[in-house]
């Protein structure tokens, strides 16, 4: 797919973020890459009957992948668009990235 093509199902920004920039994540498409190939690898592995430590190996690893990304994410999050709320006063955009903090960690 297409960068273009997965942009175009791209959600609006959220209330309050308009007057700044999205931070870019593009550089995490390498390492999503590699994440479904190890994804393809697992597949492949459980149609081949593979012994099931073996698949959870892989499996682990690749939670592991997704979850050192959603920290990278998180902490840009956190850097960018969370630190301009909050240096920014806005009390409501404040209180609403505190909320999102809060449904993305628990």
């Amino acid at each position: 797919m297409a960068k273009s093509e997965r942009n175009q199902g791209a959600k609006p920004r959220r209330a309050g973020s308009a007057q700044r920039a999205h931070p870019d994540h593009t550089r995490h498409l390498k390492r999503l890459s590699r994440v479904s190939g190890q994804i393809n690898g697992i597949e492949r592995m459980i149609i081949d009957k593979r012994y099931c430590p073996d698949i959870m190996t892989q499996l682990k690893a690749a939670g592991a992948a997704l979850k050192a990304i959603e920290a990278e994410i998180f902490r840009t999050h956190l850097r960018g668009c969370v630190n301009q709320a909050f240096n920014a006063s806005d009390e409501l955009d404040a209180e609403r990235k505190i909320e999102e903090i809060v449904k993305s960690v628990f």
